[in-house]
């Protein structure tokens, strides 16, 4: 069975965004008191990060793509 790249791209990008979100949330509300105390800076790097290490856990295996019994391997 051949991926199907799209739908692959499709769900890494959506698991990418969600994990940037996290990432950046999880700074901001241990790092902050106020909006005003933001590192934006340190934020950002840190949801992007987040956002690498996704796609590239993502190479192993989606399960919003592959399903169950899915050949990994193709």
């Amino acid at each position: 069975m051949k991926r199907d790249w799209g739908k692959w791209f499709a769900a890494a990008g959506i698991r990418a965004l969600r994990t940037f979100a996290e990432a950046m949330l999880a700074y901001i509300g241990t790092g902050a008191a106020v909006l005003g105390d933001v590192n934006w800076g340190a934020a950002l790097s840190a949801g992007a990060f987040g956002a690498v290490t996704a796609l590239l856990l993502a190479l192993a295996g989606l399960p919003e793509v592959d399903g169950p019994g899915a050949d990994r391997t193709a």
